[in-house]
């Protein structure tokens, strides 16, 4: 049984997109509560009944978590120009390593804008 599994988090940090032109809005230090869905995808395990534990979704994404929460994304490495969609790649290629079921990121910006990454 092939299923996808969808696991959201919540964290608050500030940007600003630097090679956007000087007027635009988005140029200007601003904040946003970002939502990540991490999404993994595969078939179950017939014993278990699962393709993996919440939980260990949860663990994997934690280390990540704390790198962004609170924080001014642009003074992290990779992150100079953290338009929602570096930010995506740049939280896959971190979780990939730890969840070899990890299918794909999701970035909600704000409640109605999101990016969507699938790995290259």
């Amino acid at each position: 049984m092939y299923v996808e599994l969808k696991k959201d988090f919540r964290f608050e940090s500030a940007h600003s997109l630097p090679h956007v032109p000087e007027n635009h809005k988005c140029r200007r230090l601003h904040g946003h509560s970002y939502k990540i869905s991490v999404v993994c995808a595969g078939e179950c395990d017939e014993k278990m009944g699962w393709l993996i534990d919440y939980n260990d979704i949860k663990a994997a994404f934690q280390p990540i978590w704390e790198q962004l929460d609170h924080r001014y994304l642009n003074d992290i490495e990779g992150l100079e120009n953290p338009t929602s969609e570096v930010l995506a790649k740049w939280i896959f290629d971190r979780l990939k390593v730890t969840l070899p079921s990890l299918h794909e990121i999701l970035v909600h910006e704000t409640c109605t804008s999101q990016c969507t990454y699938r790995g290259d």
